[in-house]
């Protein structure tokens, strides 16, 4: 099905660019439609407003490693306003479910709203807070045994503390993916190091561009080894 995208000046009543974001696609989308909604916040971006997604050129690598994995249960930290949420859900099995992880509260309600429009909002559910607080408790209070896939998205100063936080709770089993974006551009050495050289993780980078500009970025993936 082609969109016709309408291209009304946005809405000036709060200024702010994530809830021009929305009402673009809940303008243009079809909802229950998540490729729709993918599109219509590619095109926003492109056409409109620069924002933080991962984007479609990097986007097209994420989606190729979740198929690969065909994980049952996901983590993201960073769920920003949805679109890598979305997108991820959209090529899950029945039964699969997300689990994203929010520091903002506005884009957490944003991105609540983005995924019940897209129809995957039994799929992933937004956890509001820091993943300091909540990633001890994913055990006890959200019955995670491991996860088989995690993106992490979020602060870049948060990548490595975050991936010894969940080596240190046992979230994670032989095989589950680790997928970082943003590991060029801003970068996060700190990280790399960790994952290349620790002995716990395969590891391969995925050259790419920063979403909607023509700027040199990479996506990492890292396959956890085992508790070496």
């Amino acid at each position: 099905m082609q969109h016709i995208y309408r291209l009304d000046p946005p809405p000036t009543m709060d200024g702010l660019k994530e809830q021009r974001m929305l009402d673009f696609a809940m303008e243009n989308a079809v909802r229950g439609d998540p490729q729709s909604v993918v599109d219509a916040i590619d095109h926003f971006c492109r056409n409109k407003e620069w924002a933080m997604n991962v984007g479609d050129e990097k986007g097209l690598i994420l989606d190729k490693l979740v198929r690969e994995t065909d994980p049952l249960l996901v983590l993201e930290l960073g769920t920003y306003c949805g679109y890598s949420a979305v997108r991820i859900a959209r090529l899950l099995k029945p039964g699969a479910r997300i689990l994203t992880m929010e520091m903002n509260p506005v884009h957490a309600s944003i991105a609540r709203q983005m995924i019940e429009f897209a129809g995957v909002n039994n799929t992933v559910e937004v956890l509001e807070g820091s993943t300091a607080d909540f990633i001890p408790q994913l055990k006890q209070n959200y019955g995670v045994d491991t996860f088989d896939f995690v993106f992490l998205d979020h602060w870049k100063d948060k990548y490595l503390i975050d991936t010894k936080l969940l080596e240190e709770c046992w979230l994670l089993r032989k095989g589950s993916v680790l997928l970082a974006d943003n590991v060029v551009y801003p970068g996060i050495p700190d990280f790399l190091e960790h994952v290349r050289s620790c002995g716990r993780y395969d590891c391969t980078n995925y050259p790419s561009r920063v979403q909607y500009i023509n700027k040199e970025d990479a996506l990492e993936k890292a396959v956890f080894k085992g508790y070496l």
